[in-house]
């Protein structure tokens, strides 16, 4: 009878730059913005560790020293171990780069995570149909409804990935809705085969080259919840349904409309939801409505302000009576009274903003 600890080792892809995120990801990886009050790669440790992994590898490149400081300082039950690379080696390459760190034999399953997909997925299932179908790789695929934007992994009627497709451009070239969703089971003599010291993409080299080379490759589908938290929206839209218990996390053990974290002030006018979080020691004042947003440690929202949809970073500072859509505010700057920000905008860190220099009112 199979059962969870049959997969002890993970490998955690930590180490992009976080670019579509940026001026968040300046001073912080991607994977260690908080989300729903714990640096997102929490959720996605504990998930390995309540799947029985013992020992998971972060396969870190940016901003390295920042895991470097998280992993002295955490214990979430579970073995950590970071592989660092000088130069950044791509997913592929990141995956063999971890290989050394690895300590399961060649026949055991490897679960690969990357680090910005909040999924619901049930990675026992995962690594069941691994080891059930013997395969080399397994895929975790989901269907999505605009399947432009994505490589589409179309499958036969027993699982078998028939081909990795680039975006399609026309509508012939959408043969079907699944896409790679971001996690996935090597057989560890797998990840040897990958070539050391330079970069390799699993998605356009790895993958079509054990296809091209007759290996196992299947793909385990999986209609849950799902969602790449790369841009500025889908973050908040992550860490909201985290709050609220529409995506699942062993990390979150309270679900609600809000989650204020200790220290926060958070005047009684105020109106706090929609999944919003209110970081440790961060102050929203009298009048002041947060809606499904996320606001930073140490940041401050003035007296009647209005923020919603938006990201407000660590010790930023939004002054009275302003409004906020979809905006994201980078730690340390400071907006002034009686702006109006819409979506899209992005403020860099330690930016200031006059009062009144933003409206789309007429009035001001």
């Amino acid at each position: 009878m199979w059962h969870p600890c049959q997969v002890t080792e993970a490998v955690l892809l930590v180490g992009g730059q976080g670019t579509r995120l940026r001026p968040l990801t300046v001073n912080t990886p991607k994977p260690m913005l908080p989300v729903a009050g714990v640096p997102f790669t929490v959720h996605q440790i504990t998930r390995a560790r309540d799947a029985g992994v013992e020992r998971i590898v972060l396969a870190t490149s940016y901003r390295a020293e920042v895991f470097a400081e998280f992993v002295e300082g955490v214990d979430l039950g579970i073995d950590i171990v970071i592989a660092t690379e000088d130069e950044p080696l791509g997913t592929g390459g990141a995956i063999r780069h971890a290989l050394s760190h690895l300590e399961s034999g060649p026949d055991d399953p490897i679960v690969i995570f990357n680090g910005d997909v909040l999924s619901g997925l049930d990675i026992d299932v995962l690594v069941r149909s691994h080891v059930e179908t013997a395969s080399d790789v397994t895929l975790y695929l989901t269907p999505v409804e605009d399947p432009r934007a994505y490589g589409l992994v179309p499958i036969d009627s027993d699982g078998r990935v028939e081909a990795f497709l680039e975006k399609p451009t026309t509508p012939e070239e959408i043969v079907t809705d699944l896409i790679n969703a971001g996690c996935y089971v090597f057989t560890r003599s797998i990840i040897e085969q990958i070539p050391a010291g330079r970069v390799v993409s699993v998605e356009r080299e790895t993958f079509p080259g054990l296809l091209a080379n007759n290996a196992v490759v299947r793909g385990v589908v999986d209609r849950g919840y799902w969602l790449d938290l790369g841009t500025p929206l889908a973050f908040v839209q992550g860490s909201c349904d985290l709050v609220r218990g529409l995506a699942p996390s062993p990390a979150v053990a309270n679900t609600g409309e809000a989650l204020v974290l200790d220290g926060a002030d958070v005047a009684a006018s105020a109106d706090v939801r929609g999944g919003s979080t209110i970081g440790a020691n961060a102050v929203v004042s009298a009048g002041a409505v947060v809606d499904g947003s996320v606001i930073f440690d140490e940041a401050i929202v003035g007296d009647g302000s209005d923020i919603r949809g938006s990201i407000i970073g660590r010790g930023a500072r939004i002054g009275d009576g302003c409004s906020l859509d979809g905006v994201v505010v980078g730690d340390g700057a400071v907006v002034g009274a009686r702006n109006e920000i819409r979506e899209g905008a992005r403020v860099w860190p330690q930016v200031a903003i006059p009062d009144l220099a933003i409206r789309y009112s007429s009035d001001a």
